[in-house]
């Protein structure tokens, strides 16, 4: 039997439509692209840019211990899982597509500039032990010994090994040649409605007029993913443009006396910032990035540069005799929780791979390999399972409304 026959995927009406339909080419779609592909299945994917989307601005941080928040305590096992997975997935990645993806395991800095900053840190640290996480506490003296560059101002930080980097337009464009040494089909224009005929999704109408039939469809159309028509709204994501502007500059060959400007990624909260600073391997600097709920505006104003430049200079000071090579604001997209929505909805034939918000390049692996059997078998993982789409549709949300706890009259 051809592995895309499934209760949840029936038999394509002939040999011309594809098992799968991926609606988005940015990072998320091509890694379910590829992964779908190397199960057997017949893929294509509509996106007028493949390879494009917020990978083009994101700064590619492995971070699944220094990005902890709290109340995220679900989604740190969904990033670690997919950490563990990156080493992997990159020799098989670079292997399947002849290109290298700037994988390295560099660790971060993340450093206080005063003494609220130092508490947060604290603070943090604190959750990381208790999540059975690894981090070093660090004086300010031993932050400047690790990294020479630091401001004499940084005032302590945490030293995470464990939190490396990757270039996300590499891995774009590797994922891209991947896809199509797998012989997935690209249909360079946008897709236009979702289709739907007795009860179940069969494909999407094109912006040039093709009508695709799929067996099934896969939506990872990134923050543009709960807008795309004919979705019913029982099961559209509730996903949400968060606009961030990054600064790329050039960094020097080497520095007077030998030694790089910086051999890590470094973080740090400034004024109440968040701001980090990543070195590539290419000798390129990443430096970003404001966190903005503007919806659809990607303007990058000079307002919004020179804040980074300023902080980034409080924290680095020789940044500023960097050459600065490229602006560009890109939107992640958000969900309710900021976690991603991955597997079957309601609608048959409808999977979402939408809503990784600040950690789509460090799930990549994992939801590629999430979506490929959840194509493949109509079923996810146990670690991708708290996050299924099921978790927004509205008659879940009313009976968790229900079985809340309720507050007495006073």
């Amino acid at each position: 039997m051809h592995p895309s026959v499934t209760p949840s995927n029936p038999p394509r009406p002939d040999g011309r439509h594809p098992d799968v339909l991926v609606i988005g080419g940015g990072i998320i779609g091509l890694v379910t692209a590829w992964r779908a592909a190397g199960q057997g299945l017949r893929v294509a994917v509509a996106d007028p840019a493949p390879g494009g989307g917020a990978a083009l601005v994101a700064a590619g941080m492995l971070a699944a211990v220094t990005e902890l928040h709290y109340g995220e305590e679900t989604l740190l096992g969904l990033n670690l899982a997919s950490a563990e997975r990156y080493p992997r997935f990159t020799e098989e990645l670079q292997e399947a597509s002849g290109q290298r993806i700037g994988y390295r395991r560099c660790g971060t800095l993340a450093v206080a500039l005063d003494a609220d900053d130092r508490a947060h840190l604290r603070e943090l640290h604190a959750l990381q032990v208790r999540s059975g996480l690894e981090s070093a506490w660090l004086t300010g003296r031993e932050c400047r010994r690790l990294e020479p560059m630091l401001a004499p101002g940084v005032r302590g930080g945490l030293r995470v090994d464990g939190d490396h980097q990757v270039d996300p337009r590499r891995l774009a464009s590797a994922l891209l040649a991947a896809c199509e040494r797998a012989q997935v089909a690209f249909h360079r224009t946008s897709a236009e409605r979702l289709t739907t005929a007795g009860g179940r999704a069969t494909g999407a109408e094109l912006a040039d007029g093709t009508r695709l039939v799929a067996g099934q469809v896969v939506l990872a159309g990134g923050s543009l993913s709960g807008r795309l028509a004919g979705v019913p709204e029982a099961v559209r994501p509730p996903v949400r443009p968060v606009k961030g502007v990054v600064l790329r500059l050039r960094l020097p060959d080497a520095l007077p006396g030998g030694g790089a400007f910086l051999s890590r990624t470094v973080r740090a909260v400034v004024r109440g910032n968040p701001l980090y600073l990543v070195p590539r391997e290419s000798g390129e600097l990443v430096l970003g990035a404001t966190n903005e709920e503007l919806g659809w505006d990607t303007t990058v104003t000079a307002g919004g540069v020179y804040e980074l430049l300023r902080d980034a200079h409080e924290l680095v000071p020789g940044i500023t005799e960097l050459p600065l090579t490229e602006s560009r604001a890109g939107l992640r997209p958000g969900s309710p929780d900021n976690a991603p929505l991955l597997g079957p909805t309601a609608l048959p034939g409808l999977h979402l791979a939408t809503g990784h918000y600040r950690n789509g390049v460090l799930l990549t692996p994992l939801t590629g390999d999430v979506m490929a059997k959840a194509l493949t078998t109509g079923t996810v993982p146990e670690e991708a399972r708290p996050f299924s789409p099921a978790r927004f549709t509205p008659a879940l949300q009313g009976a968790r409304r229900a079985h809340a706890p309720q507050e007495l009259p006073v």
